[in-house]
């Protein structure tokens, strides 16, 4: 496969990234890091300084709310949550990823059939 072929932003899916791994409940930075890159939409680790770009604008958008916790041990650090306006966000991202996936499948369904032909 060319190096061209498929999605060239690989960044794309990182603000519903960001919010599903919210939706468990508050978590940090480095946390999301890890979670992210299990979606499967970046290839490697994700770059933190793209994760707290985009954290910066959710939370400007008020899509994300953050607090510094300063308990225990080392440096106090920014925890996320996710807010209702954040919420209907990835619902309406995973409305349009069902309809991305549909049309993959009928996609791949189609040109199956025509290759058997």
């Amino acid at each position: 496969m060319s190096e061209k072929t498929g999605p060239t932003r690989p960044d794309r899916y990182i603000q519903p990234s960001i919010l599903m791994s919210l939706l468990g409940g508050e978590s940090y930075g480095y946390e999301m890091l890890q979670q992210i890159s299990e979606y499967g939409f970046i290839k490697g680790d994700a770059p933190p300084g793209m994760i707290y770009r985009h954290l910066r604008q959710m939370e400007e958008d008020q899509l994300v709310q953050s607090r510094w916790e300063g308990e225990g041990a080392g440096p106090a650090r920014r925890v996320y949550a996710i807010t209702p306006a954040g919420r209907e966000e990835l619902e309406a991202w995973v409305d349009y990823m069902g309809r991305q996936a549909k049309a993959l499948s009928d996609f791949v369904a189609r040109f199956k059939k025509a290759a058997d032909q």
